[in-house]
């Protein structure tokens, strides 16, 4: 199916290649991640590592919404990766999106960015406690939260496989991925502590994160550590909800009976 390409400037030199390779996305092998619902494949490119993001089709009603009245996810994804990097905030660099319709209908998207090749994500602080500099990345990436939330940015997709980790040096660096969800704006105290909702279920995690938290705002750690475990404990209990629900509806698909 023909799509449209929109592709940064710093690669308008290499456009038909992208173009060749989302057109040809089904043929490359190496896949990045479980790919449960969204496939992420890597490809070479020029001497650079690539990754290709193709979303799933999404329902009827949604193909309706996305071809007419929203934009996709690829193309929210390439718009907020570049307005992160204007406010000094690291994305794996955005390449370029691709959307497929038809006349009345949205079809499939592509998002297409530099690979990072990162150390670890979130994720392993979440399962691994013997990490050597465990704490020390916590309060690093807590710290870079603070960040996010001073230049109004709300990720509301701030979960443990969105945020990949380089050791540099002595410091850390930080980037943001699976961008498509993000509101921009001045928030509150209260959105800033929610938004460490979906983190982590451990309340020795909360703990560090409140009290650099406090560090960063002069805000009562109590106080912090008291409502972002509220919030955790609200979200887990939501979310299990939603999965005994989705368990009883859908009885018959294995990734819910697990």
């Amino acid at each position: 199916m023909p799509g449209q390409l929109h592709i940064h400037n710093s690669y308008k030199d290499v456009k038909k290649e992208i173009k060749n390779a989302v057109e040809n996305f089904d043929s490359y092998a190496d896949i990045l991640g479980d790919a449960e619902r969204n496939v992420i494949k890597i490809i070479p490119l020029q001497g650079k590592n690539l990754t290709i993001k193709s979303f799933k089709i999404p329902n009827l009603i949604n193909q309706i919404a996305y071809r007419f009245f929203r934009k996709s996810k690829a193309e929210r994804s390439f718009m907020y990766a570049n307005q992160l990097l204007d406010l000094g905030v690291l994305t794996p660099f955005p390449v370029a999106y691709e959307v497929q319709t038809t006349l009345f209908l949205f079809k499939r998207s592509y998002y297409v960015s530099e690979l990072v090749d990162c150390d670890l994500t979130y994720r392993e602080l979440t399962t691994d406690f013997n990490i050597p500099d465990h704490e020390e990345i916590l309060r690093a990436f807590t710290r870079f939260t603070y960040k996010l939330h001073e230049n109004g940015i709300n990720f509301l997709d701030h979960s443990p496989g969105n945020t990949l980790i380089k050791r540099v040096d002595k410091d850390y660096e930080f980037y943001l991925v699976d961008l498509n969800r993000m509101e921009f704006g001045e928030m509150d105290f209260e959105t800033r502590i929610k938004n460490f909702a979906r983190l982590t279920i451990h309340e020795s995690m909360i703990k560090v994160m409140s009290n650099e938290y406090a560090k960063c705002t002069g805000e009562d750690e109590s106080k912090i550590f008291n409502l972002m475990w509220q919030y955790t404990q609200e979200f887990q209990n939501r979310y299990h909800g939603k999965r005994k629900l989705k368990r009883k509806i859908f009885f018959w698909k294995k990734k819910y009976r697990d």
